[in-house]
């Protein structure tokens, strides 16, 4: 039988803030130790880090539905066999200290070029303006948007002119 190759993975996950701050590296250093466990290497990973969620996220626990505003964030990318990866999906489901939690396969892009989502909430600039030339990409399309209006008028004048 020919050897499974090795599939490149991404775990996202949110840790329940209830957990206490100094716990949740644990939490994190159990989700790697169940990959490594399976046959994973960990090639990459953003540790959590408390944010408030866009909106809010219920769960089942405790006999209740609780709702949270907030969770820690992290993720970690791994290559594993294929055949792994819908045992630990499952064991991650179960995990009491998991509020949700995304499991995807990564394309060789994703993989090439990772997120880091903190970082990226701590720079100032939510956008860019990106420069084409001397007008900005704004600009380049509300003139795109003139110059396909200015084509349907002329389009109309011609066929009202053959009529």
């Amino acid at each position: 039988m020919p050897a499974v190759e090795a599939g490149s993975y991404e775990l996202a996950f949110h840790v329940l803030p209830t957990i206490a701050e100094g716990e949740v590296a644990q939490v994190a250093q159990d989700l790697k130790d169940l990959i490594t466990k399976h046959g994973g290497e960990i090639t990459s990973e953003e540790a959590p880090a408390r944010f408030d969620l866009a909106y809010e996220i219920e769960k089942y626990l405790e006999g209740r539905n609780r709702k949270f505003s907030s969770a820690y964030f992290g993720w970690v990318r791994f290559s594993i066999a294929p055949t792994e990866v819908d045992e630990i999906n499952a064991t991650v489901e179960a995990n009491a200290s998991v509020l949700r939690h995304l499991l995807i396969k990564l394309t060789k892009v994703e993989e090439a070029n990772p997120f880091f989502f903190h970082e990226a909430l701590e720079t100032d600039s939510k956008s860019e303006t990106v420069e084409i030339g001397e007008e900005t990409a704004v600009e380049a399309k509300e003139e795109d948007a003139k110059e396909d209006e200015t084509e349907e008028k002329e389009e109309v004048a011609a066929e009202e002119t053959k009529e």
